[in-house]
């Protein structure tokens, strides 16, 4: 099950986030880290009503941050369609006890109907360079890489930028 985020769960979804940071250093992958995601944010977004989470059994194991505001880091991205309505993606976290499921896949199918609904042009997002297993997810539901953003705090490599354009 699909639904917006509480504001009583941000603990919840910092652990996840937390999880999720520990399990990519792990495998070498230094994309998020303690401070990043940080509680504030994650609060922000839970504010906002732009995070939902991704229930089993009652149980969040997965959330991920819809926005349709434009990062000013995204400006000098050649975007296949012109700034007028996109959905934004952040953040996308699956525990790591419970990946591998689709769970992040039914996760951005719900995001993209939900463009879909709000008559969105595309759904817009980057991804960490030397996270394969991401690159590979986006590639394989029909996004293109469009360019790159760089974070010096958080790695000297860069994000990948992805747009798919919707029907």
């Amino acid at each position: 099950m699909i639904r917006i985020a509480l504001p009583d769960e941000v603990k919840i979804l910092k652990k996840i986030t937390e999880a999720c940071a520990e399990d990519m250093r792990a495998n070498g992958i230094f994309q998020w880290n303690k401070n990043y995601p940080s509680l504030q944010v994650i609060i922000q977004d839970v504010e906002a009503g732009n995070v939902y989470v991704y229930l089993i059994e009652n149980k969040i194991v997965g959330c991920v941050m819809f926005s349709h505001s434009m990062d000013d880091f995204y400006k000098n991205i050649s975007w296949l369609t012109p700034h007028k309505n996109q959905l934004y993606v952040h953040r996308l976290a699956v525990h790591p006890k419970h990946q591998k499921k689709g769970i992040a896949r039914q996760l951005m199918n719900f995001g993209e109907n939900l463009a879909i609904d709000r008559e969105c042009l595309s759904v817009r997002l980057d991804t960490f360079s030397k996270n394969e297993r991401n690159n590979r997810f986006y590639k394989a539901r029909n996004y293109k890489r469009v360019g790159e953003v760089y974070f010096e705090h958080k790695s000297p490599f860069p994000f990948y930028c992805y747009e798919k354009v919707l029907p």
